[in-house]
This record gives structure tokens, C-alpha cells and sequence, in this order.
């Protein structure tokens, strides 16, 4: 059967090949669950995403070798692709441009296009608007975008123009208008001449696939194998303790294959990427009928991009992405808005802020990350938010669940020796100017104090203690002057920056850490501590702990600071952890400077910070961290995941708070869609670091669910492999004993209120049809 005439092309993601694609692949595409999956995701802030979309070629229906560039470009297109940044006015561009319900009106006049066809109306990923036209006949592109700013009052962006340019998908929901002609395009050769489609001998179009075929299906290139995809495939070989010999044995190879797959593979690799990898180490049988049918029913039953990674593949990903980096664009093909963006280092493997919130940090955090490097731009600014927070002491905020709260942050950035920590150290001196000199003024005053007290005769009264306010204190302060600190702070917040770690912890033995670890804690909450002594020497009180810090050390330091008592006791679900890039073996990262002007900027956002006072109300943050923290519950729940369960809950705190200091430096009077995003991005790098500082110290203490974390089967949620009706004894068969009977009832118990199962007798429970549908 023929197909359709071929009118784009299509590729996975930003740098790969484009290949010729039909009207019924494009179409296909676009209704793909998962697509309209990423493309929510990335409209909630999870920006690396963005670059993992498939792109299609509106201006260019083939290239030579499938390379896009504009060398290359066989098969050119009349056609114009409008960029419209604006986000949120796709409705307005359509009315200006007289289009409803996919037809044109005719009940006004009609804007003069002078011969301009619209082709296609779609929301961009990012919120903009998408308006494909097809140019008449001596219109330039030029004077085709002053046209559309002329009738739609916008501006499109004037870079998107080549004919090589690619244009990320979107799923069928964002489009808006699509015309016929979309699919029936001429293609100009490059003197402006049509150009005629090789016929086959009944006259009719060539019907030879547009890509190969991958286990029956259309629309799935089969890629060839590189360094990156072997590595990731023979380490979830190694994982499933294989080796290369069985996947060519006879007999064996479909269950060596099924091995491989429920370890990993398949979160790892995309369809065509696997494939594409058996073509080489199983030569002889990929194309096996047997071996397709597996890889399809795997990716079918098993798959899911939203799916939390297991440490394993967390591990493959970060080392194969240091081999051969995904993705990366051809030189010269990327736009050159993103190419900053775009770079890709070895350094990836650590979270990258997404470039739409990186450009929309407000001040003083945006100019905290000048001269640093990507990968080190998440522990600066866990660095540098607990002091940012403790300017803001007189603020109170109303968290989801109706109390107050003060802006309590602490942060602890690790990293090994040499790792670089001392650029978040560079960041936190610029922010901790205002305190130091308030601070030097104050301490010149008792000085005096301590001095007069000294010189004073025995018979004569002692001079009245100043009482001054000081803010920063050490982090190896006595709990005496601690306490001191806190009574004459008048409800101010203190703040200490450490640069070593394990110095805290050694000058606080004999017992004394352990009460330093209860005031960090009182501290988040801002609760009450004191200590009460008969001496005249020692200091005695009751008061509010007020008490932000940041502390630099190593892994180390940090597994000596938190043991098991203090990682159970809630003090390490407190803390903001931050990583620093592993500096193992590689080159020199490059610094850059700050200039005057930079650092002016930070003194600027610290007065601003330090202005407000009272109850602010942050309504759509609280909404859209209560969002977040309950799709962590639901996950933690389906996996009985109860180390997830723990962390979530004050990671949803912590990036609220960090939320609330994004706002407060934008003086906007209602949240912006960039601070929520930037909240809900703190909270989870705040909720995967601690999983992973943490969690494993953690799930110790739980005796009784050892096993809670793991997962079995491929990539299966605990509650997702259970049969639609089940006993406790199915669920105790898959945690595999290692749960006491009562906790296996209360687990089923929670289901049960949240409506995902339901009883049918003493012994047996059914799933819910919300939950199977």
C-alpha cells in the first residue's frame, strides 16, 4: 500500500538525524501518551527534559544522509516557521489571525496576508505559539515576520529562519488549527522549481518505508550503537551477572535478554537505542521474531519515563554520560538563544538548573552563579539561601497545613578535598558583608565592655553589659554564648558559616555536639531551647532558637556528624544537602569574577530582604508545593517506600521556604510561574539528595522494613505487581518476607483510605477502578 507523500522529517531529540517521516507518522507521534507526558512535565519546571523531545523539520522534507544542515538540505520547503516567545497568547494570536474551531471565520474581515497560507497553529512547550506559513510567491521570510507582527501585534522571534531549523513536538492537544495543506506541500528545489516525486511503475508515490520497521511497528528508527549505549547495555549485563557469551547461545538467549531488561535496560535506553545495540552483540538473532516480541512487550508493560531511577541505574547514567554525552546538537545547528544552554560537559551527570529559571532567578541569586560553572550552580545556592532567609528574620509565611512559619534554612554542601567548595564560600562572603560590618561594630563594643570590666578596682561597680547585637557566630561557639547570642538577638536570626565540617564536629566532643544537633533542629522550627545552671560563669535561658548555617566538608565528615542517632531524630531530613561534581581525573574547572556591579546587586537583594516584615501570603506556592509533596506521597505509597515518605514531607518545607525567599527578591505582588517552578525544583533536589546522603543510614533504623527501597521485577511499583484481588500473603510473598504481619496490614489499611483498594472479605482486598484503569 502506498503512503503518504513524505512532507518532514522527524528526530529524537535536538542533535539527531532527521528522517523522512509521513503525514500518518507525525500524526502518530503527536498522540503518543508519553509526549504529552514530557511536555507537562516541562511545563512544571523539569526543563532538562526539553532537550530529549523529538523535533520535526517544517522548512526542509529531506535531508542528504539524513544530516541536518542546510548543505544538506535536498528537498527545501516555501514554508516559515513563526516563533512567538510570548507565553500564554496563542488564543489572542488565533483570533487576530480570524481562525475558530479549526475553520477560517467569516463574520469580520479578514487580516490582509497578502498571499501568506496558514498552515499550522500551535502552543510551543514553553508556553509560546507556533504559526507555520507558506510563503508566496516573492515574500521573503523577512518581510513574512514583519507582516505577522503587523497583524498579530507580536513579535517573532527573527532567528527562526534556515532551513534546517528543527522545532520541538508537541503533543495533538496543543495544536490549534491545522490546514490540509500542511500534508500536500511542493518542495522547491534551490532555483525556486517544483520538484517531482520518483513515481513507482503504477504512477503512484514510491511506497518504500520512510525508516525501518522495529518489531513491527512504524515510526521507530533502529540506531546505530555508540560507545554510550554498549557501556549502559553491558553494565546491566554485568548487574543481571551475565555474560556476552549467553545472548548468543542457543536456548538461552531470550531469558539472559529478559535479564538484562528487568535490571535497568530499559529506563536507560529508548527503544531504538536498545535495538540498536543487539544489532551488535546479538548479530545473528535481533532481528529474531521471539527477541522483537520481548523488546516490544518490555517497553509496552514495563516502561515508564516518570519512573524513579534505582541507585544502579542512577550510577550507569551518570558514567555513560561521560562517555559519549546524548543529544548534542551538529555545530552550527543549534539556535544560537540556547547554545549556552545547550553545552553539555562531563560534569552533567550533576543537576543542572533548567535554563528557563536560571534566566528568570530574581536578584541577587542570579548574580550569586556568575563565574561559576553549571554543574556547580544547585551548591552555591543551597550555600547562600540560608543567609538569604536569615535576613528575611522578621517574616512569618503560612505553610499548606495552616501554621506559620519562620524562613529556618541550613545547608551543608559536600564534596571531596579539592572539589571546588570554595566557590560557594566566594558567594556567601559577598552576602555576609551587611552582617559583618553591623557585626565588627558590635564585638568593638564589648570588647570595650570586657576591657573596662578588667580594669575596674574591686571596690567598683562593674560596668552594665552592653547587650549587643551580634549575628554571626562561629560554628564551634560554646552553647553558653550561643545562648548569649540568642537573648540579646531580640528575635533576629543568627547565622554561621563553617568551612570544615568535621572542625564542628571535633571541637564539639564530650556530649556538646549532641546538644549542638538539638538546637539545629529547634532551629528549623524555630522552637524553644535553653539550659539552666546555678553558676554566675555559665549562661542561663529559656529562649527561641532562631539559628540559620551553611557548612562545607566532606562525605566523610558528613557520615561521622550523622550517624544513626541524628539521621533518625529528624535533623538530616532538616538540612539542604548539596553535591559538589566529582573532580576525579579532570580538568581544571574555570572561575570567572564578579564585577563591582554584580556585587552591588547582592547588597542590593540583601536590603530588600531585610525591609520586609509581617505575614506574607504566598497562596499559589503553598498550592503548588501541596501538589508536589502529595504526587511524593502517592509514589512513596505505590512503593512502600517509607525513606521517600519520610524526606518528602520536609523537603516540601525547605523548597517552600527557598520559594518564599524567591519571591520576596522579586517584589511582584503575586508568585510567578518561575518561582514556583524554582520552589518545586528545591524541594525535589532537596528530597533526592537526602535520599541519597541519607536514606540508606535511615532504612537501617526501620528494622522491620529493611527492604522498603528496593524494587523488583523491571521498574514495577510493589503495588502495580500485586494481582487486582490479593491477600496480605501476596504482599508479604513480594516484600519477600521481610515485614512483620501488622505492618503488612497497615500498609493495606493506608490503601484502603485512600480509595485504591477495597475490602471484599477478612482476607482479601481488590484494587479499585480508578487504580486499574
Amino acid at each position: 500500500m502506498a503512503v503518504s507523500k513524505f512532507f518532514t522529517t522527524i528526530g529524537k531529540g535536538h542533535g539527531a538525524p532527521c528522517l523522512p517521516a509521513t503525514r500518518q507518522d507525525w500524526e502518530q507521534l503527536r498522540r503518543e501518551p508519553w509526549l504529552l507526558q514530557m511536555c507537562e512535565r516541562i511545563k512544571k519546571g523539569d526543563e532538562e527534559l526539553k532537550h530529549r523531545l523529538p523535533v520535526w523539520t517544517p522548512h526542509c522534507a529531506e535531508f542528504k544522509d539524513n544530516h541536518r544542515a542546510i548543505a544538506d538540505a535536498l528537498r527545501p520547503l516555501n514554508r516559515l516557521m513563526l516563533d512567538f516567545d510570548e507565553k500564554g497568547h496563542t488564543m489572542d494570536i488565533l483570533s487576530k489571525l480570524k481562525i475558530e474551531n479549526e475553520k477560517l471565520k467569516n463574520d469580520g474581515p479578514m487580516p490582509d496576508l497578502r498571499g501568506l497560507s496558514i498552515l499550522l497553529v500551535e502552543e510551543s512547550v514553553r508556553g509560546g505559539t507556533h504559526v507555520l506559513v507558506e510563503l508566496p510567491e516573492g515574500m521573503t521570510a523577512e518581510e513574512a515576520q514583519e507582516l505577522m507582527k503587523e497583524v498579530t501585534g507580536f513579535e517573532p522571534d527573527k532567528a527562526v529562519k534556515d532551513v534546517s531549523r528543527c522545532i520541538y513536538m508537541v503533543p495533538e492537544s496543543y495544536t490549534r488549527f491545522v490546514s490540509e495543506r500542511l500534508f500536500s506541500p511542493e518542495p522547491l528545489n534551490e532555483k525556486g522549481k517544483i520538484k517531482k516525486e520518483k513515481l513507482g511503475a503504477d504512477g503512484k508515490e514510491d511506497s518504500s518505508e520512510a525508516f525501518p520497521l522495529l518489531g513491527g511497528q512504524r515510526g521507530a528508527p533502529v540506531e546505530e550503537a555508540s560507545p554510550r549505549t554498549l557501556y549502559i547495555f553491558d553494565a546491566c549485563m554485568k548487574e543481571a551477572d551475565l555474560t556476552p557469551d549467553v545472548l548468543i547461545v542457543e536456548g538461552h538467549r531470550h531469558e539472559a535478554l529478559k535479564s538484562i531488561l528487568s535490571v535497568g535496560a530499559t529506563q536507560l535506553l529508548k527503544k531504538p537505542e536498545l535495538m540498536g545495540v543487539l544489532k551488535v552483540r546479538m548479530a545473528q538473532n535481533w532481528q529474531d521474531k521471539n527477541i522483537r516480541q520481548l523488546v516490544d512487550d518490555f517497553y509496552s508493560n514495563y516502561y515508564d519515563p516518570n519512573q524513579k531511577m534505582t541507585q544502579f541505574q542512577r550510577k550507569v547514567l551518570a558514567k555513560s554520560l561521560k562517555i559519549v554525552p546524548f543529544n548534542l546538537p551538529q555545530k552550527g545547528e543549534a539556535n544560537a538563544e540556547e547554545d549556552e544552554d545547550m553545552e553539555i560537559t562531563e560534569e552533567d551527570p550533576y543537576f543542572i538548573i533548567p535554563p528557563t529559571i536560571k534566566r528568570a532567578l530574581p536578584i541577587g541569586l542570579r548574580e550569586s552563579l556568575v563565574g561559576v560553572p553549571k554543574s556547580m550552580h544547585m551548591p552555591v545556592l543551597c550555600a547562600v539561601l540560608p543567609i538569604a532567609a536569615a535576613y528575611a528574620d522578621q517574616v512569618e509565611v503560612e505553610y499548606c497545613d495552616g501554621n506559620r512559619q519562620r524562613l529556618g534554612l541550613m545547608s551543608i554542601i559536600r564534596g571531596e578535598q579539592a572539589s571546588g567548595k570554595s566557590v560557594c564560600k566566594m558567594a556567601v562572603d559577598v552576602w555576609k558583608r551587611q552582617f559583618d560590618e553591623e557585626d565588627a561594630l558590635a564585638r568593638q563594643r564589648e570588647d570595650e565592655w570586657k576591657e573596662q570590666k578588667k580594669r575596674r578596682k574591686a571596690n567598683e561597680k562593674a560596668p552594665e553589659d552592653p547587650k549587643v547585637l551580634i549575628r554571626t557566630v562561629p560554628v564551634t561557639v560554646s552553647c553558653s554564648t550561643l545562648l548569649k547570642r540568642f537573648k540579646n538577638a531580640n528575635g533576629h536570626c543568627l547565622y554561621s558559616f563553617g568551612e570544615e565540617l568535621d572542625t564542628l564536629r571535633k571541637t564539639n566532643g564530650a556530649g556538646s555536639w549532641s546538644s549542638k544537633y538539638d538546637i539545629y533542629r529547634l532551629s528549623f522550627d524555630n522552637g524553644e531551647w535553653g539550659q539552666d545552671y546555678n553558676s554566675d560563669q555559665a549562661e542561663s535561658g529559656v529562649v527561641k532558637v532562631a539559628y540559620n548555617w551553611t557548612m562545607l566538608g566532606t562525605d566523610g565528615a558528613m557520615r561521622k556528624c550523622f550517624k544513626s542517632d541524628n539521621i533518625e531524630n529528624g535533623l538530616s531530613s532538616r538540612v539542604m544537602v548539596a553535591e559538589m561534581p566529582d573532580s576525579s581525573f579532570s580538568k581544571m574547572p574555570k572561575f570567572g569574577k564578579r564585577s563591582a556591579d554584580d556585587e552591588a546587586k547582592i547588597q542590593e537583594a540583601v536590603t530588600k530582604l531585610r525591609s520586609y516584615s509581617g505575614i506574607i501570603d504566598t497562596p499559589l506556592l503553598r498550592e503548588a508545593i501541596e501538589q508536589w509533596v502529595e504526587e511524593k506521597r502517592v509514589e512513596a505509597a505505590k512503593d512502600i517506600d517509607r525513606v521517600k515518605d519520610i524526606y518528602r514531607k520536609r523537603a516540601a518545607v525547605i523548597g517552600f521556604r527557598c520559594g518564599v525567599v524567591y519571591h520576596l527578591l522579586t517584589r511582584a505582588k503575586q508568585e510567578s510561574k518561575s518561582c514556583l517552578a524554582f520552589a518545586v525544583m528545591m524541594a525535589e533536589y532537596v528530597l533526592n539528595q537526602q535520599i541519597a546522603a541519607f536514606g540508606e543510614a535511615l532504612q537501617k533504623e526501620y528494622v522491620a522494613a529493611q527492604s522498603e527501597c528496593q524494587r523488583y521485577g523491571a521498574n514495577h511499583f510493589i503495588f502495580d505487581q500485586l494481582p487486582p484481588t490479593f491477600s496480605a500473603d501476596d504482599l508479604s510473598a513480594l516484600k519477600r518476607g521481610s515485614m512483620p504481619r501488622n505492618s503488612i496490614l497497615k500498609i493495606i489499611s493506608r490503601w484502603n483510605l485512600d480509595g485504591w483498594v477495597e475490602k471484599i472479605d477478612t482476607k482479601h482486598w481488590k484494587k479499585t477502578q480508578k487504580m486499574t484503569s
